[in-house]
């Protein structure tokens, strides 16, 4: 089991939108070797991904987690060709199934059988980034005649999952599964499913990574940003049971009622925080992402809260003297398309 720290970039709602690209400058200064590029309702992430690669050198970029219900496999391909081509970075891809709000709200997709509509993803996306002609029909999943110029067999596919279905699709068919905003003993959990799953379809078993926000000795702001990204996940099915068995139910139970994100990240205590997040004083900080690597986590995924460190730089160094590593390239620079 390797036991690596990569970087993750936050979207934090008190923070400006360009302070992405400063905060991958500092996880490739921290020496982590990869980051994460999600999207939610700044940047588009191909776009944001192609900005750092041309910023950054060395850094192996992984998109996503991006829905798979807004997406199709044609798209998600030429996203990490276009990244690849134009940066010369190593670039992974991780998919999720997002939530109903985004599929079916904000882009009018429909929004049945995430975990079916994954695995299905998942196996149309293999031969395309293969280099072979899209032959797939699927029940949600359907292309026919495409080839991709710009073959990336390399490409790891990587899938966020929480449930017990989606955590199976990861198990069968991705090279990485995400969790995001859990205890280490979540990560104990999925680690046995994924040990007892994946021998069934006679292939290697996925890496596992964790999401985890990190502040470094956080005054009243840090605590405040962190809280309000946890109000998020009170309510959603799993998040809410999980944070119920943790202690704090009625917390759960007034996020599911409707009260307003603002109010309940007021209420979100120091002790929630501290059974999801990594937050103290270095040796703290150290402490609490290894706990997760012992749990059986591969890969923990530190999301700097920014408020009182702007680009995560205090903390991402703090991280980076301790967990330094080589980052992963196999395309070399020269050949970068210049632009």
């Amino acid at each position: 089991m390797s036991r690596r720290v990569e970087g993750v970039l936050p979207y934090w709602l008190d923070r400006p939108d360009e302070e992405a690209i400063e905060i991958a400058l500092e996880v490739e200064r921290a020496g982590l070797g990869a980051l994460w590029i999600g999207e939610l309702a700044t940047f588009d992430a191909v776009a944001l991904a192609t900005a750092i690669g041309h910023r950054t050198e060395g850094l192996r970029l992984k998109l996503g987690p991006l829905a798979v219900g807004v997406r199709d496999p044609l798209s998600f391909a030429l996203a990490v060709s276009s990244v690849a081509t134009l940066t010369g970075c190593e670039v992974d891809l991780a998919l999720g199934a997002s939530s109903p709000v985004i599929v079916s709200r904000w882009h009018d997709r429909p929004w049945p059988h995430p975990a079916t509509r994954m695995r299905e993803t998942i196996e149309c996306l293999r031969g395309i980034l293969a280099g072979d002609r899209s032959e797939y029909d699927g029940e949600y999943v359907r292309t026919h005649g495409f080839r991709l110029r710009r073959p990336r067999p390399q490409t790891r596919v990587c899938v966020a999952a929480f449930g017990p279905a989606m955590t199976r699709v990861a198990a069968l068919h991705a090279d990485e599964l995400v969790l995001h905003l859990v205890t280490p003993e979540h990560v104990s959990a999925v680690r046995e499913t994924i040990e007892a799953e994946a021998p069934a379809a006679a292939r290697p078993r996925p890496r596992l990574a964790v999401w985890v926000s990190v502040a470094l000795d956080p005054g009243d702001d840090a605590r405040a940003q962190l809280a309000s990204q946890l109000a998020i996940y009170l309510a959603p099915p799993g998040y809410g049971e999980m944070f119920s068995q943790l202690g704090f139910g009625e917390l759960v139970e007034r996020a599911r009622g409707g009260a307003r994100r603002s109010e309940l990240a007021q209420e979100v205590p120091l002790e929630l925080l501290e059974q999801v997040c990594a937050i103290g004083s270095v040796d703290e900080l150290i402490t609490r992402i290894s706990a997760y690597h012992d749990a059986g986590a591969d890969v923990v995924g530190v999301v700097p809260s920014t408020a009182e460190d702007p680009g995560g730089r205090r903390v991402l160094s703090a991280i980076g003297e301790s967990f330094r590593q080589p980052a992963e390239m196999a395309t070399p620079r020269q050949d970068e398309v210049h632009l």
